[in-house]
């Protein structure tokens, strides 16, 4: 097999898994923690995904320790598994109640040294820092706006990373244009980009009116698994250190208005497929 349609496949699982990851996230926390096989594969059917492919990705979820196999009443199905919760908890602050940084919070300055017999460590570091939106400074030295340090001390200490790595606040003395330095810390054109292609796809084109709910809980899971990645991509760093037509704002702004719209008309619509299947 070649190596394009590995990467096809590999790409496509990775986004099923995701759709279901945020359908557990926004309806089984809501029902006690679980949903059934059966309600999941409806879901995802709405979704256009078929059962086998669902099936197959839930079964890798659970390999993988995201999801944990329960029964409830003789009927098959699943819960998240408490390190999933805690990670969906804290993606919540993240997704639905960001914080921009302003100049005068500082920065969290994140200075580790793995041995090299350890080097998995050094991978699972920086793998971390850069889903948080930490930007590198220097080798060994990532930096990230200080509203940041306590998530990043919780997360590190969570995956068993704390004692290669010391984390501090601070400011910027000297020397140079931090505004400018910025730009080597992060790929704010990458970013923007990421933003424009949310916009491409849930811009104003996107009807809001008179629809059903399943038409809304059509839109809404992939719009919101599409979103929730860009906040650990964006750390939120301050506007005056960012481009005058940054896209981060537009899109936010979008988010937050198809959150208000859609959200309330889905979870009608995933809320009954879920009790009706819970019934059967």
């Amino acid at each position: 097999m070649t190596a394009a349609p590995q990467s096809a496949a590999g790409g496509r699982d990775s986004r099923l898994a995701q759709l279901i990851i945020t359908i557990f996230g926004l309806y089984a926390r809501a029902e006690g923690n679980w949903l059934s096989v059966a309600a999941v594969v409806a879901l995802m059917a709405d979704l256009g995904i078929e059962s086998q492919a669902a099936r197959s990705s839930i079964s890798r979820l659970k390999r993988r320790g995201v999801l944990d196999s329960e029964r409830q009443s003789a009927i098959a199905g699943y819960a998240l598994s408490a390190p999933t919760l805690e990670v969906l908890a804290e993606g919540d602050v993240r997704i639905f109640e960001r914080t921009r940084a302003t100049e005068e919070d500082g920065w969290a300055l994140v200075v580790f040294s793995v041995p090299e017999s350890e080097r998995e460590k050094r991978h699972a570091l920086r793998s971390s820092l850069t889903r948080l939106g930490f930007g590198t400074a220097a080798p060994g030295v990532w930096i990230a706006p200080a509203n940041l340090a306590q998530e990043a001390r919780d997360t590190l200490r969570r995956r068993d990373l704390s004692e290669y790595v010391d984390i501090f606040t601070s400011r910027h003395f000297a020397f140079g244009e931090v505004r400018a330095k910025v730009r080597r810390w992060w790929d704010l054109d990458e970013l923007s980009q990421l933003y424009a292609d949310f916009l491409d796809r849930y811009g104003p084109r996107v009807p809001t009116e008179d629809m059903t709910p399943q038409e809304a809980f059509g839109i809404y899971v992939p719009m919101l698994t599409h979103w929730r990645q860009l906040p650990y991509r964006d750390p939120g760093l301050p506007l005056s250190l960012l481009p005058a037509d940054w896209k981060g704002n537009t899109a936010g702004e979008r988010f937050v208005e198809l959150n208000e719209i859609l959200a309330p008309l889905a979870e009608k619509h995933a809320l009954k497929v879920v009790n009706g299947k819970r019934a059967q």
